[in-house]
């Protein structure tokens, strides 16, 4: 297995090995969850190379910044780049399925619908796609969805997309909130068991993509509450991305870790969540981060579900790794409460 190098971010002062090592875990502990961990890693073959990432698609043209922060204006610039996106959607639905991908063709397709609102969209490399439910120009309540492994254009995002529009009907239905709820699928996420799903190589890759994006949302809704919710490895793009980001909290659901011992070492101005469903295959997770050679690590640290760990715990009811948004649930209750301000069931 190759290690992946880590991007460039502010790191805790210690070594994570150099901590393990003074807290007085036993290295034969160490070792022996290092050699699990890379176990599982080599024993899923081809996991990463069995998505079609490599379907052909034109570049996307270039388009402007959202810079207007009155809302009639706003929606103007919001429409153009809606108009851009479909036409990016098109174009690579057209190169799919030339190319004989006509999966990813049809998923393209559904993307570009009439009503669809593609913020961004990239087709190359697997593909990256931002998209929005609701309306942005008068949202005070933004939430962006950060989804972990095995989600892609062509598995998983119908059902992040879904998970998108129950929270937005959740908010707007029970709390009477103006919401836009934005799925944030720009970068590749790794499969789950593959090599690179067990290093936060793809997550430092993501987080400055992220962190710009927060950024531009904060700057055309400066009022507006921003919530990120990241799920499974997306928790570790957003604690990664969180240091000073203007958002209002951060929610890590369903969480392998952070790559952090503390939610106070994520740096962030936001109110740090954290939230675990009882079936949620995550909590067996080893929680140890192991730097193999300088600058790289496999595994994501410290439990955020640890008391420890100093993350605000909601409660998640009982379902699976992939239930949290599933509309009338605990889970989706407690993001959309968090979402709007308010104070979830704690767990």
């Amino acid at each position: 297995m190759a290690p992946l190098p880590r991007g460039d971010r502010r790191a805790p002062s210690l070594d994570r090995a150099d901590r393990a090592t003074r807290a007085g875990r036993p290295g034969r502990v160490r070792r022996t969850v290092l050699a699990a961990l890379v176990t599982a890693a080599v024993a899923v073959p081809v996991a990463g190379a069995a998505r079609p990432a490599e379907v052909p698609a034109p570049a996307p043209a270039a388009t402007a910044p959202l810079t207007a922060t009155e809302p009639t204006a706003l929606a103007a610039q919001l429409d153009a780049r809606y108009a851009a996106g479909r036409t990016a959607l098109r174009a690579a639905e057209r190169t799919a399925d030339a190319y004989g991908a006509h999966r990813r063709a049809a998923s393209l397709h559904a993307m570009a619908a009439p009503g669809r609102q593609v913020l961004s969209f990239d087709g190359r490399d697997g593909g990256r796609g931002v998209e929005v439910v609701g309306d942005l120009a008068r949202a005070d309540r933004i939430a962006v969805l950060v989804p972990g492994a095995d989600t892609g254009l062509d598995t998983g995002y119908a059902r992040l997309r879904s998970g998108a529009v129950a929270l937005h009907d959740t908010l707007r239905d029970e709390f009477g909130a103006r919401a836009a709820v934005v799925t944030w699928l720009g970068y590749r996420p790794p499969a789950t068991g593959s090599a690179a799903s067990l290093t936060p190589g793809r997550a430092d890759q993501a987080a400055p993509r992220l962190r710009a994006f927060v950024r531009e949302l904060r700057n055309v809704r400066p009022d507006a509450r921003i919530t990120l919710l990241g799920h499974s490895y997306g928790s570790v793009v957003c604690a990664l991305a969180a240091d000073g980001l203007p958002a209002d909290a951060v929610v890590l659901y369903g969480s392998p870790g952070t790559t952090f011992d503390r939610a106070a070492d994520l740096r962030a101005r936001a109110v740090v969540w954290a939230g675990r469903a009882a079936g949620d295959w995550t909590a067996d997770v080893p929680h140890v981060g192991l730097t193999l050679l300088p600058g790289t690590e496999l595994g994501f640290g410290a439990d955020p579900m640890d008391p420890a760990f100093g993350a605000r715990r909601f409660a998640a009811g009982d379902g699976g790794h992939s239930d949290y948004l599933t509309p009338g649930s605990v889970p989706l209750r407690s993001l959309a409460l968090i979402t709007d301000g308010r104070e979830p069931a704690r767990a």
